[in-house]
C-alpha cells in the first residue's frame, strides 16, 4: 500500500511522519496492472510513455527497448540494443530519444518500426562516458553525461529534423564535478527557459542555462540523495530517490531557481526505482534492483503508484 511522508524543511533521511492515500484511479476500460513484469535479466533503468498506453523500457544489460502494454502487461522486445546499454529515454513526435550510457551515445528510434533513424557518438567509449538521461524541449533534445561537467544537445532543425551531429555544451557555474554520479536526471523548467538537473552524489539540484551556466536551486535544507529520474507536471518537480526508494515532490517557483519539499512517497514494491513515467493518474517505475546481483535468471519488474 502506498505511504506519504510529510515534511516542509527537514531531510529526507530524517523524514518519518506517513499517511495513507487513495488508491489509484480506473481508467475508463477499468484498472490497469499496478505492476509489469519484465524479461528476466533485463536490468531495467529507462522508461518512456506517450499519449498511448504503451511503456518503453531501457535495458542496462544489452541496450534492448522492451515495449509493454499498460493495459494488459502484455510486453515485447521492440528494439534492440547495440550491446552496450540504454538508460533514460525520451518520447516526442513520434520517436524514442534513447540515452546510452557507458557507450558513449545517443541514437533516436522510430516509434512505429523501433528502426534506427539516426546514432550519435557524443564521448569515445574509452573515455569513460556515462550518458544517463534525456529531455525533449521544443528546441532540442538534451543529454546528461553523468561522469563529466557537459550536456550534449541535438538542436532540431524546421519540423524537429535530427542534426548531422550532436554539441557539447560545457557545464559552468556553481556545479562542481564529484566523485560517483554527478548530472543525472534531467527536465526543464516550469517556465521552459532553462533546464533542471540532479547531481546524484551531492543531493543538489540545478538551473542550468541554454549556455551552460549552472546555479543551484534553493529548496532549503532538503537534500536529494540518489536523485535519479525527473518528472515535472506544472511547477510540481518529482525526484525518484533510488536507493532510498522514494520519490519527493518539489514545489518549485515559476523559473526554477527554489522550491520547496512536499512531500515523500515510499511504496513496498519499490527496489531501487531509477525513472519515472506518467499516465493515467499514475507514475511508473522500473526497479533496477541495484543491491541484487544480476543474473540471467534474476527477476525485474515496473510498479504503478498514484500520482501524489
Amino acid at each position: 500500500m502506498l505511504r506519504r511522508t510529510l515534511a516542509n524543511v527537514l531531510l529526507l533521511t530524517a523524514l518519518a511522519v506517513t499517511v495513507t492515500a487513495a488508491p489509484a484511479a480506473a481508467t475508463p476500460a477499468g484498472p490497469l496492472p499496478g505492476a509489469i513484469t519484465l524479461p528476466k535479466g533485463f536490468q531495467p533503468e529507462g522508461i518512456a510513455i506517450g499519449n498511448k498506453p504503451y511503456a518503453y523500457f531501457g535495458s542496462r544489460a544489452d541496450g534492448d527497448i522492451y515495449r509493454v502494454d499498460l493495459r494488459t502487461g502484455a510486453g515485447a522486445t521492440f528494439s534492440e540494443g547495440p550491446g552496450t546499454p540504454s538508460l533514460g529515454l525520451k518520447i516526442d513526435d513520434g520517436r524514442l530519444f534513447v540515452a546510452g550510457g557507458s557507450g558513449g551515445d545517443a541514437r533516436v528510434l522510430d516509434l512505429r518500426t523501433g528502426r534506427v533513424l539516426k546514432s550519435y557518438q557524443l564521448r569515445p567509449a574509452a573515455d569513460g562516458p556515462f550518458i544517463n538521461d534525456v529531455i525533449v524541449t521544443d528546441e532540442a533534445a538534451w543529454f546528461t553525461d553523468s561522469s563529466s561537467l557537459t550536456l550534449f544537445k541535438l538542436p532540431f532543425g524546421r519540423f524537429g529534423r535530427l542534426p548531422a551531429e550532436a554539441v557539447a555544451v560545457p557545464l559552468t557555474g556553481d556545479l562542481q564535478l564529484q566523485t560517483g554520479i554527478n548530472a543525472n536526471g534531467i527536465s526543464s523548467t516550469p517556465d521552459g527557459r532553462g533546464l533542471i538537473i540532479v547531481q546524484s552524489s551531492t543531493g543538489f539540484l540545478f538551473r542550468v542555462s541554454a549556455a551552460g551556466v549552472t546555479s543551484r536551486i534553493d529548496v532549503g535544507e532538503t537534500l536529494l540523495a540518489n536523485g535519479d529520474g525527473l518528472w515535472l507536471r506544472g511547477r510540481t518537480l518529482y525526484v525518484v530517490q533510488n536507493r532510498l526508494n522514494q520519490i519527493a515532490e518539489i514545489a518549485l517557483n515559476r523559473s526554477g531557481t527554489a522550491g520547496s519539499l512536499v512531500s515523500v512517497t515510499t511504496d513496498p514494491g519499490f527496489d531501487v526505482p531509477t525513472t519515472i513515467a506518467e499516465f493515467g493518474r499514475r507514475f511508473y517505475l522500473p526497479n533496477a534492483r541495484f543491491t541484487t546481483p544480476s543474473t540471467p535468471e534474476t527477476t525485474y519488474n515496473a510498479v504503478a503508484v498514484p500520482i501524489p
